[in-house]
């Protein structure tokens, strides 16, 4: 798909829920510093397949894949692989704002005390540091003891933006993040989305068609488990080059 430099790359990839399976023979390539948005209707493996990015789907008893995901090369499924780092090396930010229940500052600062950081100015500037990436520093700067639930649900969810790149990711997975959002918020975080994708490779799974026109580099569609059609977004809603692509965007069935 893209011709910059790969950070994922997925080769054959079939996925089971038991004995369903979910998906079909993908291959697909994610390039670094971009936005790539996965979209198609419900039930079409979508969200599966961002959670294969960084093994969530691990947590499933009872699924299985075939195939490789490739991370800069590497086979993020073989033997000995480190899951915790790769969750570490891939963050997550979900459909719906999940904030701990603690502080503003514990919630950004709970990934870095896990991996052993310690009070003092280190920790503080990063915790600031996280806020402002997630455009939220001047709304939250002077509560930061406060309860991170007091938030709106728009701040809520660039506070767990800011939570996940505490951990130093190198990508983010988002799947819906601005599901439940109003539009005032879902501005927001689009903008947010493309400040970060200067610094890091970004998979957001979406439903809303010029969300994915606004925020995405390159678009894969996806529908009953296969991979339909992959490339540059502009091109892709322009001119579609399947029927089915076509017929999705222009809103016949979805």
């Amino acid at each position: 798909m893209p011709s910059a430099a790969v950070r994922f790359r997925l080769e054959r990839v079939n996925f089971w829920y038991g004995s369903h399976q979910a998906l079909y023979d993908i291959t697909l390539s994610i390039p670094a510093r971009a936005v790539t948005a996965f979209i198609g209707p419900s039930g079409c493996g979508k969200s599966t397949l961002l959670r294969l990015l960084n093994r969530m789907n691990d947590l499933i008893e009872g699924t299985r894949h075939t195939g490789q995901v490739l991370l800069d090369g590497e086979d993020i499924y073989a033997p000995g692989q480190d899951v915790v780092e790769l969750r570490r090396r891939v963050g997550m930010v979900f459909q719906k704002s999940n904030p701990f229940p603690k502080s503003i500052y514990e919630n950004v600062a709970f990934g870095p005390r896990m991996a052993g950081w310690r009070s003092g100015r280190a920790l503080d500037e990063l915790v600031e540091r996280c806020l402002r990436q997630a455009a939220l520093w001047e709304e939250v700067k002077d509560r930061l003891h406060t309860s991170a639930w007091a938030l709106s649900g728009g701040q809520q969810q660039r506070l767990c933006i800011a939570r996940a790149l505490a951990t130093q990711p190198e990508v983010l997975l988002m799947d819906e993040p601005c599901s439940a959002l109003d539009p005032k918020s879902t501005q927001a975080v689009e903008e947010l989305i493309l400040q970060l994708k200067q610094h890091y490779t970004i998979v957001i799974v979406t439903h809303n068609m010029q969300q994915a026109m606004r925020v995405a580099d390159f678009t894969a569609f996806f529908y009953e488990g296969r991979l339909i059609e992959n490339g540059p977004t502009a091109e892709m809603f322009a001119h579609p080059k399947e029927k089915r692509t076509a017929d999705y965007l222009s809103g016949r069935f979805g």
